[in-house]
């Protein structure tokens, strides 16, 4: 049976959305676009051209229109899209066009086109376009059935810089598939595969298929749907986000039951899944409902009420109130502050102390949703009670990843009791399975068994094991750890001992502590119903870890500003700011154990007793989806929390199969190592073996091979018993780097990819089938290749450790370059830096060593190093310049013109080269070399 193609699939797909009442227009091109968008706008604003007796623009007044929608970024056409345009007429009136209706998502004008022709910087034709009232709103990008769906997804990051421009920037979806995988992502280009989300049913049942995918998802009241309600601009990130069908059906839920009922319930969402999106959604399409007074967003502690401000304000700033203490919240109460974020002791207060309450109590009988977060924590104690019992009309919905059940109820309360029933379930499970958050690697470290528990002896050794594992943990740094101890005078006493041993990681520390009577209590998190605090430590212990902190990092903090020292730690540990030093180590008892979201944090240690809610919660601290690198969250555990670990899963998971969360032990992952190993080495034996390949097609097999090898050598290589010396693994280490850098030679001969516009474009680009060669699309893997630690500084660093008279100088001087050839980004740079290092060492050692003395070596180094860099680059862009006869301006223009945009304008270099009266295959030719040398140019010379 002959496998189905890509234009089978193509047509398909247009047949059904047909079917589903989609109106087919062909458009060949983009004046044919301009011309039906103009038709399909008049159409949407019938209404409003009949106040003006008429059913068209002119075309003076449709000129205005493109006017104001060709400017701005991609985030700005996006708020454009959803705005309405004050349209001056050339009768003098004023009309207000619409774009989009989002109140009444159906009633839009829904088309479907295929293979429309763009002539960008290069000529393409996309596969399906959908149009709503006339503009490019979702793209669907096609494969064959057995061609691997990131092909799709990287075709489409092509696009993004050599073709898409005008009416396309206004792009919201994308849907990729290959017949029988289907994925949806937002028009956020910088985002990565991970972030494209199967479609699935309410019961998280995934529509991998296109049909099921199609039948549902472009139903046209659901697409109008998801782009008028469930498409957020996040303005922290300037770009588009999308809720995935979890967040889509619980929100759904939360809204069905404000409009239809009284009644409460919870939203149980794992830890990690994205619950501060979904709660925002909720949030701001319940406060749209007119029969709704106020929606409070609670939360129980003031360092989740910081977080999640900022989080809620990257979505749309100004769309919520926080509220500082009771005073401010009592006033926002009293205003028409639609949306409050509080916290439950501030409304607690608000209600309990007549002070407030009277001043409130003129809203006690408004409907008001409140919105819990974590609400298995302080719900079950007389806050609660409290609060309920004020707002006598209040409707109160709930998110937890974590539910009490009466397995792990403390007092014998469970979520159900207090919030009702539960409205949506999206499990841990559910989310590993979609690739949503990471599994996790959980080990057990037993160490010297005649060392007593809680012994100094026995404290050390953790912390010496801690140190000495920490850049295999952590992929050198790459990521950063936490370590959660039993009690705050266990972290003293560690801290010490870290201290002692001189790490050369940084390492600090964050406890609660005595706080005097003018402090707020909930700076402490210790007046939150039944929440059990932290130990409390000493003030001047406190003190002094905080005097090592601001030593190391340059900071002034103190216990009287512990907040400011704690939102510092909280931005270190996240490692977002380039020009903030990391934090690599936090000791802790209970902060950043619930609440605290990071991607970069990828390792927990545990000497703490721990179970149910605590243990999965502190675990989700390392789950968090980030790249290929970062495969699981990795689990240390000093105490044998096995059995614990294993009742809580099953207790969350709602499955008796932990292997479906955790993941499997040592000895499993070594023998499927050593069997793709195996099977590696006998189709190639050698390195030389891969000198012998010829064809595509047997390139792109063995590329295919060792991408299975390095992931799995990713995976292994965290696992505490991995030694890389170790002679039984199938493949020796140096085995293979060899074939490493094999497969890396492939990789820099398969780029640039993109042809320039001039020439023609491959068959993948106009439509046609894959090549079953191809190398063009396959996903290298390259993240799992680079590592970013080895970046500017750490070079540079090496450079100025070197002492050109010293015995083993050359040896020391060819690693540098080594460690640039083995790293898949900077491999490209390695012959620049040889070049430095030879100009800066070998010819100027006088010179040099007398840099090196300066304070600050590295400083003097990098401008050395950015001036030597620019007049390379200068002097590659003059070379070009005279090989192909163009003017260096031309060139720089073009290079300037990338810098800018991340786009290339090869039009820049075709304009240059139809004046020299080339025939038309020369031209062609001539482009074609210049734009690939302009490539090299680029990537030889950016570097961040």
């Amino acid at each position: 049976m002959a496998i189905q193609s890509e234009a089978a699939l193509e047509n398909g797909l247009i047949a059904t959305l047909r079917k589903m009442n989609y109106e087919y227009v062909q458009i060949v091109e983009e004046g044919n676009l301009m011309s039906n968008f103009k038709r399909q706008l008049e159409i949407h604003n019938k209404k409003q051209l009949a106040e003006l007796g008429r059913t068209e623009f002119t075309e003076a007044e449709f000129e205005k229109i493109q006017i104001y929608l060709e400017g701005g970024t991609r985030f700005e056409k996006a708020k454009k899209l959803r705005d309405l345009f004050p349209l001056e007429t050339e009768n003098g009136q004023r009309i207000w066009v619409e774009f989009l209706n989002r109140q009444h998502w159906c009633q839009n004008e829904f088309q479907v086109s295929n293979q429309i022709t763009v002539e960008g910087r290069k000529k393409c034709r996309y596969d399906v376009t959908i149009l709503v009232n006339g503009l490019p709103l979702v793209q669907i990008e096609l494969k064959r059935r057995g061609i691997e769906l990131k092909q799709a997804y990287n075709q489409i990051q092509r696009y993004h810089k050599t073709s898409f421009h005008g009416l396309f920037d206004y792009i919201q979806l994308f849907v990729i598939s290959n017949g029988v995988n289907t994925r949806y992502f937002a028009n956020n280009p910088n985002s990565g595969y991970k972030f494209t989300f199967n479609w699935t049913d309410a019961g998280n049942v995934p529509f991998n298929e296109l049909d099921k995918f199609a039948a549902f998802f472009f139903d046209k009241c659901t697409l109008g749907k998801m782009i008028s309600k469930y498409i957020v601009l996040h303005e922290g990130d300037k770009c588009l986000m999308v809720l995935r069908p979890y967040q889509f059906y619980a929100v759904e839920k939360i809204l069905d039951r404000v409009v239809n009922s009284n009644d409460n319930g919870y939203i149980w969402h794992t830890t990690g899944a994205g619950k501060t999106l979904t709660s925002f959604k909720a949030a701001q399409l319940v406060s749209e409902l007119d029969d709704v007074d106020k929606v409070m967003f609670v939360v129980d502690r003031h360092d989740l009420d910081t977080q999640t401000q900022s989080e809620y304000e990257a979505f749309e700033p100004g769309a919520v109130d926080s509220t500082d203490n009771t005073d401010e919240l009592v006033k926002r109460l009293q205003s028409n502050s639609k949306i409050i974020i509080t916290t439950i002791q501030k409304l607690n207060t608000a209600v309990s102390k007549t002070w407030y309450s009277t001043k409130i109590d003129e809203i006690r009988n408004s409907r008001i949703v409140m919105i819990f977060d974590e609400c298995h924590r302080s719900h079950f104690g007389d806050s609660h009670k409290n609060i309920m019992k004020f707002f006598v009309n209040a409707q109160v919905f709930g998110f937890t990843g974590t539910p009490i059940f009466t397995e792990n109820a403390v007092d014998g309360h469970t979520t159900k009791e207090i919030f009702g029933n539960c409205l949506h379930r999206y499990l841990i499970k559910d989310a590993i399975a979609d690739e949503n958050v990471l599994g996790f690697l959980v080990e057990y470290y037993h160490g010297n068994e005649q060392v007593g528990n809680g012994s100094e002896n026995r404290m050390t050794e953790i912390a010496k094991f801690i140190l000495n594992n920490f850049n295999k943990s952590t992929f050198d740094g790459e990521f950063d750890a936490l370590f959660a101890v039993q009690s705050v005078p266990m972290l003293i006493r560690y801290y010490k001992i870290f201290k002692e041993l001189n790490p050369k990681i940084r390492i600090g520390a964050v406890f609660t502590y005595a706080a005097n009577s003018s402090q707020d209590d909930e700076l402490t998190g210790m007046n939150s119903g039944n929440y059990v605090s932290e130990s409390v430590g000493e003030a001047d212990e406190l003190q002094a870890i905080m005097d090592d902190y601001n030593e190391m990092f340059g900071t002034s903090f103190s216990t009287e500003n512990f907040r400011a020292y704690y939102d510092d730690i909280n931005l270190r540990m996240k490692k977002k700011r380039a020009d903030m030093k990391p934090l690599d180590l936090c000791l802790v008892v209970g902060m950043f154990l619930t609440g605290f979201d990071s991607k970069k944090l990828n390792t927990l240690y545990v000497d703490k007793n721990m179970e149910y809610h605590g243990l999965i919660q502190a675990f989700s601290r390392t789950n968090r989806v980030l790249n290929e690198k970062k495969r699981f969250g990795k689990i240390i555990c000093f105490r044998d929390l096995k059995s614990n670990v294993d009742t809580a899963i099953r207790l969350f998971s709602n499955s008796n199969n932990p292997e479906e969360i955790v993941r499997p032990p040592f000895e499993e992952v070594k023998t499927e190592y050593q069997q793709l190993a195996k099977d590696f080495l006998q189709k190639y034996p050698t390195t030389s073996s891969i000198d012998l390949l010829q064809s595509e097609t047997d390139k792109k097999d063995f590329v295919l091979a060792f991408r299975d090898i390095i992931r799995k050598h990713a995976e292994i290589q965290i696992y505490e018993d991995y030694d890389e010396s170790a002679d039984d693994l199938g493949m020796t280490e140096q085995q293979y780097m060899d074939f490493r850098s094999k497969y890396l030679d492939i990789y820099d001969n398969v780029i640039p990819k993109p042809q320039p516009s001039a020439t023609p474009a491959s068959n993948d680009e106009q439509g046609g089938e894959d090549a079953d060669g191809s190398l063009e699309d396959i996903d290298f893997c390259l993240e799992l290749l680079h590592s970013d630690i080895i970046n500017v500084a750490y070079i540079l660093e090496l450079i100025a450790n070197l002492d050109p008279y010293s015995t083993d100088y050359a040896e020391r001087r060819q690693s540098i370059i080594d460690t640039m050839i083995k790293d898949a980004e900077l491999r490209s740079k390695a012959k620049l830096i040889d070049g430095f290092i030879q100009e800066n060492v070998d010819d100027d050692r006088d010179n040099f060593m007398a840099g090196k003395q300066k304070a600050d070596g590295t400083s003097e180094l990098e401008e050395r190093l950015n001036n030597y860099i620019t007049k390379k680059r200068t002097e590659a862009i003059h070379t070009l310049a005279q090989e192909e006869d163009i003017a260096p301006e031309v060139l720089n223009h073009y290079l300037s013109e990338y810098d800018y945009v991340q786009k290339e304008q090869t039009d820049i270099i075709k304009d240059a080269l139809k004046e020299k009266h080339l025939g038309l295959i020369k031209r062609n030719k001539t482009l074609k070399r210049i734009v690939d040398q302009l490539r090299s140019i680029i990537r030889t010379f950016s570097w961040d």
